[in-house]
C-alpha cells in the first residue's frame, strides 16, 4: 500500500492516517443516494468481499457513546459489545449525537480522525485479513490499511462483536 501525503481537501480521517505515517490506500467511488446500504454499496463498488469491508456503527453504552467497527457482511451484538467494554446495557446510538460527536455524517462515520474520540472496539475477524477497508469520512470515500494500524490509531479493544447474517 502507498502511504499518501496530505491533500488538500482531506477528511479528518486521512488527516490522522497521514500525520501518524500510517500507510493506506484511499478508494473512492460514485455515492448513490438510492442505495439502501452504505456499507454493502461501498464493498460492490470496489469490488471487496462485504466481510473485508468494516462499518463503523455508534451505540450508546451505559450513557456513554462507543464506537464498533464490524463487518457490512454481519450486524452488531450490542451484548457483546458492551461486554467488551465492561457495560451492562447498550443500545443504538441516537443518529444526531453520533454525527454531532463524531464531526461526520451517517453511511460517513470514520473511525478515525473524529471530533470528540470515542472509545472503540473493533470485531476480531478484521485480524484474519491483511488489510481491511473502513469509511475515509464521507460517503463514496473507503480507506483500506492493515487492521493492526486500524486498532492501534483508533484506540480499538478488539473483541468479537459481529453476527453473521
Amino acid at each position: 500500500m502507498a502511504k499518501k501525503k496530505r491533500q488538500a481537501g482531506g477528511t479528518p480521517a486521512t488527516v490522522a492516517l497521514t500525520e501518524a505515517g500510517t500507510a493506506y490506500t484511499l478508494h473512492a467511488y460514485e455515492h448513490d443516494p438510492a442505495s439502501a446500504s452504505y456499507g454493502e454499496e461501498a464493498a460492490e463498488a470496489l469490488g471487496v468481499p462485504p466481510d473485508r469491508v468494516f462499518k463503523t456503527l455508534v451505540a450508546d453504552i451505559d450513557g456513554t457513546l462507543t464506537v464498533a467497527v464490524v463487518p457490512v457482511a454481519g450486524s452488531l451484538d450490542l451484548k457483546a459489545l458492551a461486554a467488551a467494554v465492561g457495560g451492562k446495557r447498550a443500545a443504538m446510538a441516537d443518529p444526531v449525537a453520533a454525527e454531532r460527536t463524531t464531526g461526520y455524517v451517517r453511511g460517513g462515520i470514520s473511525p478515525l480522525g473524529q471530533r470528540k474520540k470515542l472509545r472503540t472496539v473493533l470485531d476480531a475477524s478484521a485480524s484474519s485479513y491483511d488489510t481491511v477497508c473502513v469509511s475515509a469520512g464521507r460517503r463514496g470515500l473507503e480507506v483500506e490499511l492493515s487492521p493492526s494500524d486500524l486498532a492501534k490509531l483508533s484506540e480499538a479493544v478488539i473483541a468479537p462483536i459481529a453476527r453473521t447474517t
